[in-house]
């Protein structure tokens, strides 16, 4: 406990799920926490009295990462509120998955610009503060699909690799200021989306995995704290697969 005492940070996309459990193992580990919701307001304020009740400073703010001005805006805000960001987290995203041949020029937009948009928006509006402060760890969330591609889902595949080779060029880009950046990649990661799933094929997805189960977003959050904690402070530029060797 307390590998992340000291450290402030901010979370986008943390009303459920992965970003969630970030948020709360950020917590856990003694960071200030800010994070943002959009749609799921009630959980976001729920979530916001959660993370305060492990005695750190937190705040939900409802904002639009993919949208460049309330980016910059929830920069500001996020450093006035906790006094600086020495974590980054990109978590943000959607999904809306066709056959190429079906899928409409707005499907493909809004995946673009809510999933890869949204990173360089946010890490633009950080990198004055983190360039100042000579410090900082920028994560951003892919996934094992920005990997190896998956039919159906071309427009989130190309997001997310899209993520992976930003994520590289910001640590070339900010290496020498003490400024980290890395991916994580989840592989099939059981959440809320899950569970309603049909069984039956959410165990075919198990059995298919080496390690015979799917992640939860604790194994997703852990890898999180391993990034932005001082255990990883010669550790940029790299993408951090958690799929149980799905993608091995």
């Amino acid at each position: 406990m307390g590998l992340l005492t000291g450290k402030k940070a901010l979370v986008t996309g943390a009303s459920k799920g992965i970003g969630r459990s970030i948020a709360i193992r950020f917590a856990q580990e003694g960071a200030d926490v800010a994070f943002t919701y959009l749609s799921s307001v009630e959980k976001g304020e729920a979530l916001e009295k959660e993370l305060e009740a492990f005695g750190i400073k937190a705040k939900g703010f409802r904002s639009d990462a993919s949208d460049f001005a309330a980016a910059d805006k929830l920069i500001g805000d996020t450093v006035a509120f906790l006094g600086g960001i020495d974590i980054l987290v990109n978590n943000a995203g959607i999904t809306r998955d066709n056959l190429l041949m079906r899928m409409s020029e707005d499907n493909w937009d809004e995946v673009i610009n809510i999933n890869l948009k949204s990173c360089f928006n946010t890490v633009k509006a950080v990198t004055r503060t983190m360039m100042k402060a000579k410090s900082g760890s920028i994560i951003n969330i892919t996934s094992v699909v920005g990997v190896k591609g998956n039919a159906g889902q071309s427009n989130y595949a190309a997001s997310k690799a899209g993520i992976i080779g930003f994520t590289k060029s910001v640590a070339l880009e900010l290496g020498s200021r003490n400024i980290r950046s890395n991916a994580v990649a989840p592989g099939f990661i059981e959440t809320e989306m899950t569970a309603v799933l049909d069984e039956k094929v959410v165990q075919g997805w198990r059995d298919a995995i080496p390690m015979k189960r799917g992640g939860t977003p604790e194994d997703v959050a852990d890898a999180c704290v391993f990034l932005g904690s001082d255990m990883s402070t010669y550790i940029s530029g790299q993408t951090l697969e958690v799929n149980g060797a799905m993608n091995t």
